[in-house]
């Protein structure tokens, strides 16, 4: 049996021919192996020793692809077997040869092929013949070149295990003149971006309040002012500031990092909801369909002309992300839809640390959420100045006082998620059982309530945690004397704790010593759903011990001299050359490598890598920098991606353990694969407009989105964040992009222009303070 196909069209329009063969048989003899001869001199001119050999697909299956050149109409062939063990004379199938006129095979020529092998010509062997044809653009062609260019060099990588260490330096790996970082570390120090709060409250990121400030928008506030409150101003946000309850280690020890500015983020805008555009959303990409379900209906349509603001039902996610929001959204009761965490605990328990960072970690998956701060609305209601009386049990007038409040930070949240926001996190102590009653009560028919629950029980712990509260807090901003405003705290603490009712209703997540890292536990009660489950996993993983992350790209590498995106290409270095001679071609069994021959064929080439060797060096300058800045850290470990621009980047490091991560991989430009972005906008215009319209959600052909990396980055972050010893990430653009604007922050839409240069340094420091950025950049 024989199966073939054909398209016939004229080569004059500047194609050329492929062919692809394949031959299989389930009994074939190992020692046998088919080749390929013909008229053409590619095949061999009817000469059998110069005829082309078929590469093993499988156990029985052979291919053989090819281009017949532009200049010949017709090409005939025939298959013939060569013994792989000994001169036996190669035996050539049975009937006449197979033709190829004007790029169609002729009627019939995709029969099985038919060997005599036996010395009585009675044994015959048959093989299945699979024959297909088409026509290659010289676009494909030149692609096709570079990347055989690209793979003639073998991978200097192979060999090296998943998990490695240098426990010497590697022969040939010596610092070149420029490669040794002579001076201090802080010489090569350079100014970050203002996008990483430094040591600040996390509750100075919390949303604006609007029902206090007289405006219908949840507004953004700068951090950076780092002013106070003050009674006479309770409603100027540009006075706004800090009132974080966190877990801290020594103060002294705070990381100072120059230079810095922080703000908040907020990215929801309330738009009039049209009642046309009711229903279900989810983004596939750009270009692609959305899926829609109208309210009085059962039946899906398409529509790709829908409003942005329709999205405010759906998270910008891909994958399980999006999936699991259409599950929840079509099954789940429809307050489901909207979740509200709401933190429980005493003073000084970490609360609204934990909202700030489960904040940055939904907001980066791509569900809209927004943290509202109690003590933030209390403030700006009430002033600065309230002492511990205020906050009795049996002081009526303090008790309505921060109820109102507590009530008014609920009713903005729950407009907000009536809007189209998802989750909100409500951030106070919520120490009894009436006032999270009054809280379910506000909430029922409208969200989902989860208690989280923070404690507590180490004495130093809490006692370091009282000391930043007051260093930091707005509420002691004009305390000058520091030991009062520590006993006024600690007043207001046992007021507190005479009232306090641990969580024993509804669905609640109790984090119980979870500080350090090490040991603790969490409880959980009534649970369920993919969002909950995601945010008890993170919780799980999270902790507050002080770590540096290091964030840089490998070494400048082949494809970037040249412009070009994917590949697997190694570093940089002048004295990489490749010499091709005519007079000698190689025999080549691949598309790939026959495209080449027929280009050796015509001349001889030279060809030279870029002249630049910036790749190699700044690997070497890297692992002196890792050695210095980490020295005292013998705990840590460097992460690569499974490319070997990565790899290469980190072999000169001695002394940690290497952990390769196939999600740490460039993101996937599929079909754009090694092209240079001139190359995408003249032959792919329609691709190269539609990535600038929106680059967070385009996805290259047979490739990814920028939110498809997101979502094969998350175990990388849950484990950066379970990591209690410093991590080296030496990764790609995209990745290292995404994996910043979680630790920045970021909205989801700035994730594709955050500016990750190469040969510089990104150091984020973790810990009670929460996250600061310095950069180091130590080549141009």
């Amino acid at each position: 049996m024989g199966t073939g196909a054909s398209k016939n069209s004229d080569s004059s329009h500047g194609g050329q021919l492929y062919v692809s063969l394949k031959m299989e048989n389930l009994n074939v003899r190992g020692d046998l192996i088919p080749h390929v001869y013909g008229s053409l001199p590619i095949t061999g001119s009817w000469e059998p020793t110069e005829s082309l050999s078929m590469a093993r697909e499988s156990a029985s299956m052979w291919v053989l692809s090819f281009i017949v050149p532009p200049n010949h109409e017709t090409l005939d062939f025939k298959f013939l077997l060569k013994s792989k063990y000994n001169a036996r004379p190669c035996m050539v199938e049975e009937g006449p040869s197979r033709q190829f006129i004007g790029g169609a095979l002729q009627e019939g020529d995709a029969r099985p092929a038919l060997f005599n092998v036996g010395l009585d010509e009675e044994e015959v062997l048959e093989y299945r013949v699979f024959i297909e044809v088409d026509i290659v653009s010289p676009f494909d062609l030149a692609a096709s070149w570079r990347a055989y260019l690209e793979n003639l060099q073998p991978s200097r990588v192979r060999g090296i295990p998943d998990v490695s260490i240098n426990v010497a330096p590697e022969t040939g790996m010596e610092n070149s003149s420029g490669s040794t970082l002579e001076l201090d570390l802080e010489h090569y120090v350079v100014p970050a971006p203002s996008s990483i709060a430094g040591a600040l409250y996390a509750a100075n990121l919390a949303e604006t309040p609007r029902s206090l400030l007289g405006t219908g928008d949840f507004s953004k506030i700068d951090a950076s002012t780092g002013g106070s409150y003050g009674t006479s101003k309770a409603g100027d946000c540009s006075n706004s500031c800090k009132d974080m309850d966190a877990v801290v280690s020594d103060p002294c020890k705070l990381l100072s990092v120059p230079g810095f500015d922080s703000k908040s983020v907020g990215t929801f805008s309330p738009v009039p909801k049209q009642e046309s555009q009711k229903g279900l959303f989810v983004d596939r990409g750009v270009g692609s369909p959305r899926l829609i379900k109208s309210a009085g209906a059962c039946i899906f349509t398409f529509d790709r002309k829908l409003d942005c603001e329709t999205k405010k039902g759906m998270p910008a996610a891909a994958g399980a992300v999006a999936a699991a929001a259409i599950a929840d959204q079509m099954l789940g009761p429809k307050e489901d839809s909207r979740l509200a965490i709401v933190l429980v605990g005493l003073p000084a328990r970490g609360k609204t640390f934990t909202a700030a960072k489960l904040t940055r970690y939904l907001r980066w998956l791509g569900h809209e959420t927004k943290h509202f701060n109690v003590g933030k609305y209390r403030r700006l209601k009430l002033g600065t100045n309230q002492t511990a009386d205020f906050f009795r049990g049996d002081n009526p007038e303090g008790m309505e006082a921060r109820n109102e409040v507590a009530a008014l930070a609920m009713d903005d949240m729950i407009s907000w998620m009536q809007e189209g926001g998802q989750v909100g996190i409500f951030d106070a102590t919520n120490s009894t059982r009436s006032r999270r009653n009054m809280l379910m009560k506000m909430a029922e028919g409208k969200c989902k309530i989860i208690f989280l629950e923070t404690i507590c029980n180490d004495a130093h712990v809490i006692e370091r945690n009282i000391r930043l509260k007051i260093q930091q807090s707005p509420d002691y901003a004009e305390e000058p004397d520091f030991e009062a405003g520590m006993q006024d705290f600690k007043e207001r603490l046992a007021n507190y704790e005479k009232v306090y009712e641990p969580v024993e209703e509804g669905s609640y997540i109790k984090m119980i010593d979870m500080a350090s890292g090490q040991g603790g536990q969490i409880q959980v009660n009534n649970i369920g759903g993919y969002l909950p489950g995601r945010i008890v996993f993170f919780l799980v993983n999270t902790h507050l011990t002080p770590r540096p992350i290091l964030l840089t790209r490998h070494g400048e590498s082949c494809d970037n001299v040249r412009g070009r995106i994917g590949g697997d290409a190694v570093l940089s270095n002048a004295n990489l050359e490749l010499s091709i001679n005519n007079d000698n071609p190689p025999r080549h069994k691949s598309f790939l490598n026959l495209i080449t021959l027929v280009a050796l064929r015509k001349s001889s080439r030279i060809l030279h890598l870029p002249d630049s060797e910036a790749g190699e060096l700044y690997s070497k300058k890297l692992a002196e920098f890792i050695e210095k800045r980490l020295k005292s850290e013998r705990t840590a470990s460097i992460w690569t991606s499974t490319l070997q621009r990565t790899i290469l980047t980190a072999s000169p490091i001695v002394g940690f353990p290497k952990i390769q991560w196939r999600a740490l991989e460039e993101i996937n430009a599929g079909v754009c694969d090694g092209m240079t972005y001139a190359e995408i906008k003249k032959n792919m215009p329609e691709e190269y407009e539609s990535r600038k319209k929106d680059k967070l959600r385009y996805r290259y052909p047979r490739g990814e989105s920028y939110l498809d990396v997101i979502q094969r980055l998350e175990p990388v972050l849950i484990e950066l964040e379970r990591q209690r010893a410093p991590v080296v990430i030496i990764s790609h653009q995209a990745v290292l992009r995404a994996l910043y604007a979680y630790f920045a922050d970021r909205p989801l839409q700035e994730i594709p222009h955050i500016e990750v240069p190469l040969h510089t340094i990104i150091e984020i420091q973790m810990g009670v303070t929460g996250v600061q950025e310095k950069r180091y950049k130590l080549m141009d």
